[in-house]
């Protein structure tokens, strides 16, 4: 079934339909595939497009990058610092200018109103690549790597996310997962459960399609016959360091350890990261961590993260074909 998304712009999950979502996920298939077969067809010849990143990157921006160039699309990448975006030139205004310079814009930022702003103004489509509230090209990588591992309609899949459930990440599952009607579970301390309006938001769209949700403290009833479990990074969202000493104390009952693992009685159980990790010492924060808490890893051990269970690079490296999925159906039809 062809789904005409042209011209949308693809800023949070719930502005699209499953049949929508599922339709970006089947042409990201198909361009993966061709791409590995050599038969891929660039679309999206001599296009433009902005990377409008405020936040550094290394998966987004690699991925935007790629997935345009074998497209034969062209790229302008502005870093942090390198735009008047919200500083000396409002993000209205900037819209106004990049949508008459570009095919297209990818923004990754803080503030959802930004890119919402962005899209309104821009007349041309946008992406987001992450904001505090959302990260739906994220989300598109997810499914597309859970379904290659099910081998079964994304609404059986069973998935829990534990850690902090505030954030970008974590709202970005929950309302994905209700959306298609997966089992999805949340474990987190109470004061790291989503916000009562991204709960809400999610509680409708179960009605609608049976999802099964679960928020909860209790990491054991959580995990219980998921295909998959799912964490990140727990000093991401911008804690002063003297306080991370409290956070990690908070977040270390949601540790993903291999007897986690071995907790969810599924033995076919997958391990997901959206990255990067700090589940060694082979870092600055890393060695930081372990000097002060005496800790080698944070949210996952690293017995699980190069485990074969782990399939953190096959989430990593499906950023591209569903970014490039996006970006086709969005410019060209």
């Amino acid at each position: 079934m062809t789904i005409d998304l042209h011209g949308r712009s693809l800023l949070k999950e719930v502005d699209f339909s499953k049949e929508e979502l599922s339709y970006l996920i089947d042409l990201a298939k198909q361009l993966r595939d061709d791409r590995r077969l050599g038969f891929e067809v660039p679309q999206l010849i001599d296009r433009n497009i902005a990377l409008v990143f405020e936040k550094a990157s290394t998966r987004t921006r690699s991925a935007f990058e790629i997935a345009a160039h074998e497209q034969g699309a062209h790229v302008t990448y502005l870093g942090p610092g390198e735009s008047h975006l919200g500083h000396k030139e409002s993000s209205k205004d900037t819209a106004r200018v990049l949508g008459r310079m570009f095919d297209g814009i990818a923004y990754r930022g803080s503030a959802q109103e930004d890119i919402e702003i962005l899209a309104r103004h821009a007349g041309v489509p946008v992406w987001n690549g992450l904001t505090d509230k959302w990260h739906p090209t994220q989300m598109l990588a997810d499914v597309l790597t859970m379904s290659d591992h099910a081998k079964r309609p994304f609404e059986e899949i069973a998935y829990c996310y534990l850690g902090d459930a505030r954030n970008n990440t974590a709202n970005s599952l929950l309302v994905t997962g209700a959306l298609f009607g997966a089992d999805v579970r949340l474990a987190a301390p109470e004061e790291l459960w989503p916000s009562t309006e991204v709960h809400d938001i999610a509680k409708r769209l179960a009605t609608k399609s049976g999802a099964r949700l679960t928020i909860t403290a209790d990491v054991h009833e959580a995990v219980r016959s998921v295909d998959y479990l799912y964490t990140d990074v727990w000093l991401s969202m911008g804690e002063p360091e003297d306080r991370w000493g409290e956070r990690i104390k908070q977040l270390l009952p949601y540790q993903v350890t291999s007897a986690l693992m071995e907790a969810t009685g599924n033995p076919s159980v997958k391990f997901m990261h959206c990255l990067p990790a700090l589940h060694d010492k082979e870092t600055e924060i890393g060695k930081m961590i372990s000097e002060r808490w005496g800790l080698d890893s944070l949210e996952v051990t690293n017995e699980v993260f190069e485990s074969d269970a782990s399939i953190v690079f096959e989430q990593a490296e499906n950023r591209m074909p569903t970014i490039k999925a996006a970006m086709i159906a969005m410019l060209v039809g």
